[in-house]
């Protein structure tokens, strides 16, 4: 059995914030320059430099990569073997979240209640979601998420009678009424299955996968490709300005769901999809 101290675990989540809101991930980097090499419209590709541009900058001169610096979604994966001392994980992470806004002079963005708009000031809580594993390590992943993409995302409850016709029809409307709301090139995670209130989780996990990594089952592979290549064909384009570069890349997670529903969630991040993560 390893044990981890909650001070740790603090420190290490208030530098993964600051690391995801500065310094854009290498395999996004390097998808926006591939789409910026096949991209035919100038005006995409001009859009697609300064993207690149600013994602440098933001890297050298270690400022947010965006002004709204979101509100953290941090996946917590506690092995049965690791045991957490000196008090309550969750609140280890917000305490993390707090300080690392304080650090990286990251925007105060959350409000204490939905209707009466109080601001918290130290941008906490973050949503915290802790996953029993495997194992003695504890992972965690700090994902940033600004409400631009975040607004845009979407749940449907689809009768299973509409398949995967259902699901691709869904996704492409999801994409044209967002339009240029989430600031493209997108990464788009989708997920299928669970119920009403796991399927947006599998949405938001399936953002996390690294660009390229195709789902391991094939029908879902094929999937991801085939809707990649046809939201790409809208016309949308960086910053909905017009192009082929609408999406980075779409990932799909499943899990088994009841006979009579096809739970469906389409969650789009921006093009400056921020995440960083380690295990202790």
């Amino acid at each position: 059995m390893r044990t981890i101290e909650t001070s740790r675990i603090t420190d290490v989540v208030a530098d993964l914030l600051v690391q995801a809101c500065i310094d854009l991930p290498g395999d996004i980097e390097e998808a926006i320059r591939s789409c910026r090499a096949l991209e035919t419209d100038p005006q995409a590709r001009a859009t697609l430099d300064i993207l690149l541009e600013n994602a440098a900058l933001a890297r050298k001169q270690e400022v947010p990569i965006c002004q709204d610096t979101g509100l953290a979604f941090v996946i917590a994966e506690l092995g049965a073997d690791c045991h957490v001392s000196g008090g309550v994980l969750t609140d280890a992470v917000q305490d993390g979240i707090r300080r690392g806004t304080e650090r990286g002079w990251l925007r105060r963005s959350i409000v204490r209640d939905p209707v009466r708009r109080e601001n918290t000031g130290d941008n906490a809580p973050g949503v915290v979601v802790v996953v029993p594993v495997a194992g003695d390590k504890l992972r965690l992943t700090v994902a940033p998420k600004g409400a631009g993409c975040e607004n845009m995302s979407k749940l449907a409850m689809l009768a299973p009678a509409a398949g995967v016709e259902g699901v691709k029809e869904f996704a492409i409307e999801t994409i044209c009424s967002a339009g240029a709301n989430p600031c493209p090139p997108v990464v788009v995670g989708i997920g299928l299955g669970g119920d009403f209130s796991s399927a947006p989780l599998l949405a938001k996990k399936a953002m996390l996968r690294t660009v390229g990594a195709r789902n391991p089952d094939p029908l879902y592979a094929a999937l991801e490709r085939e809707l990649l290549a046809a939201i790409n064909g809208l016309g949308l384009g960086p910053q909905g300005m017009g192009g082929t570069t609408t999406a980075l890349e779409v990932f799909i997670e499943v899990a088994p769901c009841h006979i009579a529903s096809l739970p469906v969630a389409i969650c789009l991040n921006c093009h400056a999809a921020r995440h960083a993560s380690i295990a202790l």
